[in-house]
């Protein structure tokens, strides 16, 4: 009778291990599942998280003021907003493929200026003649009266990275400024002239072209300063 028995028994120790393998295997379908799909909705949810653009300024400008200047020796200057061209009213970094076609302006997906170009320019100018000379907005209410030697009035004409092939290219700035001397019978004419500046870019993408492109405004804004101290 035990040996009529033993075949029953082995297979239900069979089916029992049967049975066991097969728990053991569908937990682990379940966890590598549930594996799965965390990380499906993880690489989901930082696909769908919109990346911001980096935002660019020409940086702190002068941290420390000139030693032993006066603004007293020199003409205040009023300072009315830079002008610019309808394409450089937006706060996109702009390049230019000049190999390619130097006609068209293209903005960097995920750069952008901190203000627009023409407010960055002003801000350095203010900051650069202030050096010297008093400087102002012309309707400034805190200097009501007072009447500026000078106005200078600046015209943006180019701001962009130009590249001459896909690895090499510069910061290209081009302005244009007038000056008048303020007097009771009407402005006087005293000069008119344009500023190029260009400095090479480090490297060939947006953050090189913001370097080059605060190098060549800082050029630029530099011989306008050296010409108007002719003027005085």
């Amino acid at each position: 009778m035990s040996r009529l028995a033993a075949p029953k028994a082995n297979s239900t120790a069979a089916r029992s291990a049967e049975v066991f393998r097969m728990s053991r295997l569908a937990r682990k379908m379940g966890a590598g599942l549930l594996l799965f799909v965390s990380l499906g909705m993880s690489g989901c949810a930082l696909l769908d998280k919109p990346s911001r653009p980096l935002v660019y300024d020409f940086g702190p400008g002068l941290l420390a003021g000139p030693q032993g200047s006066s603004t007293a020796a020199w003409p205040m200057v009023a300072l009315p907003a830079v002008e610019a061209a309808t394409a450089l009213e937006s706060t996109a970094v702009l390049y230019r493929l000049v190999y390619a076609d130097a006609q068209q302006l293209l903005p960097y997906a995920q750069a952008r200026w901190s203000m627009a170009p023409a407010q960055l320019v002003g801000q350095r100018l203010r900051e650069t003649l202030g050096q010297r000379r008093t400087v102002f907005n012309p309707g400034d209410g805190s200097i009501s009266g007072a009447t500026p030697t000078l106005v200078v009035r600046v015209e943006l004409e180019e701001f962009s990275q130009l590249f001459e092939s896909p690895g090499r290219s510069v910061g290209l700035v081009r302005m244009r400024a007038t000056v008048v001397q303020a007097m009771a019978a009407g402005d006087k004419l005293l000069g008119q002239r344009s500023f190029v500046a260009q400095r090479p870019a480090p490297t060939a993408d947006a953050p090189g072209g913001v370097r080059a492109l605060t190098a060549a405004t800082n050029a630029a804004v530099e011989d306008l300063e050296q010409w108007l101290t002719q003027l005085r």
